[in-house]
């Protein structure tokens, strides 16, 4: 009925959106969104607007509705419009504009605007900016009243602890002015805040050498670790990810060499990593039927908190609750999974069960407490951590294996619990790995904001020669440049979201690459890199490299599975679908092989979007080391680094 419910609501809004003047875009093998908005001169967010599910990534063949004119549409403004026989001298920048829309306001050209006010080459375009239109204007500093409230428009991605910072306020003011987003934030939701209190723009910080620091053993939490015969330097750094003077500091005694039997102190959340499985292996090619097996999927539809509101309708509750629609998602998912699966005659039973799920509670221990799980050969779910931390220690004793679907925390560990997405470490652990692997130079220029990477790269890849900001004005160029060495490459880690520092990072990147080799890195998701500001040819040239748990799949198996979910869903499958169909696919794949479960794991595999590479960790229990290193071709495409 909730899925039935959905499609309507989104025909009607298709039927809707079509009347408006606006194109259709097919999207092709390595587009991105950023791609497409300049090929039709629009913003990223105004193809987010009209595409919701966008925001979750793009499918080869999806098709995109795209707004035209969108530069000819009249920006409201709060100040007295500007009488048509007199030229606007200025112009307040305002949120969620952008160099294109203002340009287009005024019939000037970027180049002009540019020109007229320098610093938006090297700071990019922020709110509460006052820009001059003409030449030889003198720009006041903005004054903006500190009292009374403006409207703002939720971005994609933005939370709202970002809102309120921007705006100088708390999450608790920020929630007492809007309670409606006390549960979640819709994006293109409007939002009273505090008027006048736009963080003004920020000046460009100047960077220095900072000294690589390990943080004290005390302060990481670690596993004793045997080393066994024939284990060297290499191995083990590459077993437990961390590079060689890491894994020094933590035990001196490697000063002296790699002895077997000695006992060394390693990260506590390390895995044995095994060889990298270059070959992966199709499951269903060794499918066996000897035995029914039976699959439990605990998924959160938290059927009785919907039956017992008589308050807000159903649609109602679908436009506003986000992990509602979620587990949907991945429900539709796991259905295509599940027939995926009867297609190719595995034996199965599977038992779908609400698991009645919030951040910190589940009805899941209860319904196994007095339940029949006797013949269950594995659980997918609960969502939250806590709660399939739960479940795997209540079938611990049977030795049930328990999947993660979706948490990346990495919490208490079971033997039989596996977390099938991959940990925020472990992502950047492969990165790194990759740049030595290729006998790259590393540098990493460090926002103060990016607190984590600073402590995470101190700790666990000290080798790595680090640029930090410190508040003082200056040029950061220099202090990057001296790192670079000839006949290598020289990978720089950019770990900022300021505007300015992009741009200063990326023009000495570009500036250096007449002697050097260079390629830019980043380690998590820039969401300042989506914006128009930054040219795509800047990222393209420099060859940003990435690591990523999923990648675009144009492959006939992935294709016939879009085309199979769009026929059965009537929409594209977004990224929890496609989640959902993964991790149920590999669980009931690795069920219907001869072997147990566990021993499923010396071989990797590979679904629509993600691969599972298993591997068992030292403190308990199996981590999924399935990652991509991507990076952005000069042909606009993103494609696997090799």
């Amino acid at each position: 009925m909730l899925k039935r419910i959905i499609c309507i609501v989104v025909l009607v809004f298709s039927c809707s959106i079509f009347g408006q003047n606006m194109v259709k875009h097919t999207v092709v093998a390595g587009e991105t969104i950023q791609a497409i908005a300049q090929k039709y001169k629009v913003t990223p967010y105004d193809i987010y607007k009209l595409n919701p599910d966008s925001q979750s990534g793009i499918k080869v063949n999806s098709v995109l509705l795209i707004p035209k004119n969108v530069g000819k549409t009249e920006v409201k403004s709060e100040t007295k419009p500007t009488p048509k026989t007199q030229i606007a001298k200025t112009h307040e920048v305002k949120p969620k504009e952008t160099l294109y829309s203002i340009t287009k306001l005024y019939n000037i050209t970027q180049a002009e605007l540019e020109a007229n006010n320098p610093f938006l080459k090297t700071d990019g375009l922020q709110p509460g900016q006052i820009l001059a239109l003409q030449k030889n204007v003198s720009v006041p500093k903005p004054v903006v009243s500190s009292i009374g409230t403006v409207v703002y428009e939720v971005q994609p991605k933005e939370t709202k602890y970002g809102i309120a910072t921007k705006y100088g306020m708390t999450v608790d003011e920020l929630e007492k002015l809007n309670p409606e987003i006390v549960e979640n934030l819709p994006i293109g939701f409007q939002l009273k805040v505090k008027k006048g209190n736009v963080t003004q723009q920020e000046v460009v910080k100047e960077v220095v050498e900072v000294k690589p620091q390990v943080t004290s053993i005390s302060k990481v939490n670690v596993l004793d670790y045997q080393v066994k015969q024939g284990e060297t330097m290499y191995s083990l750094t590459r077993q437990f990810g961390l590079s060689e003077s890491a894994l020094t500091s933590l035990n001196p005694e490697l000063k002296e060499g790699v002895k077997e039997g000695m006992t060394l102190k390693v990260p506590a959340n390390a895995s044995f990593s095994k060889e990298v499985k270059n070959n992966l292996k199709d499951l269903s090619k060794s499918i066996s039927n000897n035995k029914r097996k039976e699959l439990v999927l605990f998924l959160p539809f938290n059927a009785s908190k919907i039956q017992n509101d008589t308050v807000t309708s159903i649609s109602e509750r679908l436009k506003k609750d986000k992990f509602l629609n979620m587990t949907l998602d991945f429900y539709s998912g796991a259905l295509m999974a599940i027939d995926s699966a009867k297609v190719l005659g595995i034996n199965m039973d599977v038992r779908i069960i609400d698991s009645q799920e919030t951040k910190y509670n589940t009805s899941a221990v209860n319904v196994i407490s007095n339940g029949n799980f006797s013949n269950t050969d594995a659980v997918i779910g609960p969502f939250y951590q806590v709660n399939v931390e739960k479940v795997a220690n209540v079938l611990a004793s049977k030795n049930i294996p328990v999947i993660s679907p979706l948490s990346k925390d990495d919490g208490k560990s079971y033997p039989n619990l596996y977390q099938s997405m991959p940990n925020s470490d472990a992502v950047k652990n492969a990165m790194f790995d990759y740049m030595r692997a290729k006998n790259g130079n590393i540098i990493a220029v460090i926002d103060p904001k990016k607190n984590s990477i600073k402590e995470y790269i101190q700790n666990f890849q000290s080798d790595t020669k680090i640029v930090g900001l410190t508040d003082k004005s200056g040029i950061i160029a220099d202090s990057i440049k001296k790192h670079f060495v000839k006949d290598r490459m020289n990978y720089v880690i950019m770990a900022s979201e300021r505007t300015g520092t992009i741009f200063t990072i990326t023009n000495t990147l570009q500036n250096a690459m007449k002697e050097y080799q260079v390629q830019l890195v980043i380690l998590e998701e820039n969401e300042t890199l989506e914006f128009e500001e930054i040219a795509l040819s800047r990222l393209t040239k420099l060859k940003m490299t990435y690591p990523s748990v999923i990648k675009d799949n144009d492959s006939e198996e992935a294709l016939r599975f879009e085309r199979a979910y769009r026929k059965k869903n009537k929409v594209v499958p977004n990224q929890y679908a496609v989640r959902g169909f993964d991790v149920t696919f590999d669980t009931m794949l690795r069920l219907a092989q001869e072997k147990p479960f566990a021993e499923t794991l010396d071989v990797a595999s590979e679904q629509v979007e993600s691969k599972f590479d298993y591997d068992k960790k030292l403190s308990g229990g199996f981590t999924n080391n399935g990652i991509y290193i991507l990076y952005y071709d000069t042909d606009l495409t993103i494609k696997q680094a090799q």
